[in-house]
């Protein structure tokens, strides 16, 4: 994969991908920045969910099984020391709609171990937790 980042002005870059969409980072005003785009930390944890929920979505889907609604929220623990990486990730996936909590179990446990490149990609420890029509999740993940 190959992109381009380009400088702004003061902290605020923008990226374009290869898939043909920009994206604006930009640091805090306490930092120097002017807020103008989102903290390339904040885009890492909506790109583990993001991979995450693609894979989840498209093993149910295979399991012939169509959530209503999926929600995912995420937790990161970043080290106190710089570079300040992230040591763990937590998601919580809230479902929605006639799903088997076996198989859902099954499309977590499948992008999380498996599938998702970008977790796979950090150093953090990801864990999971999960709830079905609002029901915490019994089986662990």
């Amino acid at each position: 994969m190959e992109l381009t980042v380009k400088w702004n002005e003061k902290m605020a870059f923008s990226g374009m991908t290869p898939s043909g969409h920009e994206l604006k980072m930009d640091a805090a005003e306490s930092v120097g920045g002017e807020n103008t785009g989102a903290r390339p930390t904040e885009l890492l944890m909506n790109a583990v969910a993001g991979c995450t929920g693609i894979d989840i979505i498209s093993i149910l889907n295979k399991m012939r099984l169509e959530p209503t609604s999926f929600q995912m929220d995420v937790k990161g623990e970043r080290a106190e020391d710089h570079p300040k990486k992230f040591t763990g990730v937590h998601i919580h996936y809230a479902l929605e709609g006639e799903l088997q909590e076996d198989k859902v179990v099954r499309a977590i446990q499948l992008s999380k171990d498996k599938y998702c490149s970008v977790s796979h990609s950090l150093s953090a420890t990801i864990t999971a937790s999960y709830s079905i029509n609002g029901k915490k999740g019994e089986q662990e993940v």
